[in-house]
């Protein structure tokens, strides 16, 4: 894996670590790490995962493991600056997804994509070849595989010479495949889009930038599907709450100690 050096952008939060970085300098690093033949892995932590992974613990190792880690979630960005970190913005996952796929339009980047079903993998690569004429699909397949059949998967990616991967698979099967087989696939950036294919799809509906610009993402997702994502969301947003005034009480009765 290619570490990026420990500066000042690498904060430590919520018991594991962000990148506080802008969507234009992850481009860059990723831009630098193809001519550069390295491999950069990219890890995105919302509230929901934040809350998952105290109790998940391959979950949380997978995303230490990355290279970069970034806040997806509005909420995480503004309970890191009220924990007094610097975050500059939000870089959600989907959105670092379309920006990699145009930047790989305009430099003739190959991308292979993984996850979703067969169905809604037709209908993505058909909106991607429209949207980013320059960006060669490199291959695709289904999320649907065993984990007998990872090393399959693999070598498949390999073979086909993309420098983009991007996994359209929910966690943490998809964290802990890149993990385990993140080297073996040879890509370059290595990406990890959750549900973003069914968006670009036109299978689900992406909130408005307004809902987004209000940290209410999750509550028009949960309103799509209110049985299956409302109980889920309610759950570990409470829990993200409850961590985030924990931490905070903490580093309040550090600076009560040191004054």
């Amino acid at each position: 894996m290619t570490r990026l050096p420990e500066q000042s952008y690498r904060k430590t939060v919520f018991g594991t670590v962000l990148d506080a970085l802008t969507m234009s300098q992850v481009i860059a690093r990723c831009v630098a790490a193809v001519a550069a033949h390295q491999r950069l892995t990219i890890g995105v932590v919302n509230a929901a995962k934040v809350v998952n992974m105290r109790t998940d613990l391959a979950l949380r190792q997978s995303v230490l493991d990355s290279d970069l880690v970034l806040a997806d979630g509005q909420s995480v960005v503004w309970a890191a600056r009220v924990l007094g970190h610097r975050v500059p913005e939000r870089v959600a996952g989907i959105d670092l997804f379309t920006e990699l796929m145009a930047e790989g339009g305009r430099r003739g980047y190959r991308a292979y994509f993984l996850g979703a079903t067969e169905e809604v993998l037709v209908r993505l690569l058909a909106e991607v070849r429209l949207r980013y004429p320059g960006l060669a699909v490199a291959g695709s397949r289904d999320g649907y595989f065993t984990v007998e059949e990872s090393a399959e998967v693999a070598a498949e990616i390999a073979a086909s010479g993309a420098e983009l991967l991007f996994l359209g698979i929910t966690s943490p099967k998809k964290e802990i495949f890149i993990r385990e087989w993140g080297e073996s696939t040879r890509a370059r950036i290595v990406h990890g889009v959750g549900g973003s294919f069914d968006v670009l799809a036109g299978r689900t509906r992406r909130a408005p930038l307004r809902w987004q610009r209000l940290g209410l993402e999750w509550l028009y997702r949960a309103l799509q599907e209110p049985l299956r994502l409302g109980p889920r969301y309610a759950r570990t947003n409470g829990r993200f709450l409850l961590l985030v005034v924990r931490e905070w009480a903490g580093v309040r009765r550090k600076i009560e100690e040191t004054t």
